[in-house]
């Protein structure tokens, strides 16, 4: 696990600064009309509520939301909200309120998806979903994925640039261990990151113990701190560099 979070803690610095040119790039210059902000979407595993703080998922939205309070967009949905989810999307990039979404608004887009569990499922059935719009994604994350009846989470579509997994093999529950691009040329798989706590155990007492009995190290993942802390590092290099308010008073844990 350690030369795992080696490698992450690499790639994330490299995609930082990648990230910020990229942002640059992108950003409308001073004569643009209004913009759609960059909209990160998160997708809660199980039967999870949305905002249920005991889990990471809705804990990094939190954190986001605080250090970005304007220019991001960031919601939460449960696993069986895609659809409200995608709708939210195309409300969001719809900067000029228009029957259809141009393709400039459409390729203006700048969208992170992420999820646990059946969000990870849920996250690229999404990204499918935008494909079929036209709409290209930034990045793709999902923490130990399982894919959901008629879906499938291990092939990430076109139109994502980067995408990551990060996994752990052991219960019955346990995440897909490896994502392909479906066009090599076009996504970029960050990697397939692999946890063990059979190795090193993670407590989670806040969580229902049927959960920490019968989904062991499922929950250790989805409790898991230095999960959470990367996943929210890859998300954070896609996003505009904070505003020295967000820097002075943003959340100091």
């Amino acid at each position: 696990m350690a030369l795992a979070i080696q490698t992450i803690f690499l790639l994330c610095s490299s995609l930082f600064a990648q990230g910020q040119n990229e942002f640059a790039r992108l950003s409308p210059t001073g004569g643009s009309s209004t913009t759609a902000p960059v909209i990160v979407i998160g997708f809660v595993g199980g039967f999870v509520k949305h905002d249920n703080l005991v889990h990471g998922t809705v804990q990094l939205a939190g954190r986001l939301r605080n250090d970005f309070p304007s220019g991001v967009h960031i919601e939460v949905f449960e696993n069986r909200r895609r659809e409200k989810a995608h709708a939210e999307i195309l409300k969001l990039l719809n900067a000029n309120h228009g029957a259809t979404l141009s393709s400039e608004e459409k390729q203006d887009a700048r969208i992170i998806i992420y999820g646990m569990s059946w969000g990870g499922s849920e996250t690229v059935t999404l990204a499918r979903q935008l494909e079929r719009d036209g709409i290209p994604v930034l990045l793709t994350i999902q923490v130990d994925s399982i894919a959901k009846i008629g879906e499938t989470d291990e092939w990430i579509p076109a139109n994502v640039s980067d995408a990551a997994n990060f996994y752990q093999p052991n219960g019955t529950l346990h995440g897909r261990p490896k994502i392909h691009a479906a066009d090599e040329t076009r996504t970029r798989i960050l990697g397939n990151f692999r946890f063990d706590y059979k190795l090193k155990p993670v407590r989670c007492d806040k969580y229902p113990w049927y959960d920490r009995v019968f989904a062991k190290s499922h929950t250790e993942m989805e409790c898991d701190p230095v999960v959470w802390n990367q996943v929210e590092t890859l998300i954070r290099s896609k996003l505009p560099p904070m505003k020295p308010s967000s820097l002075l008073g943003g959340s100091t844990q």
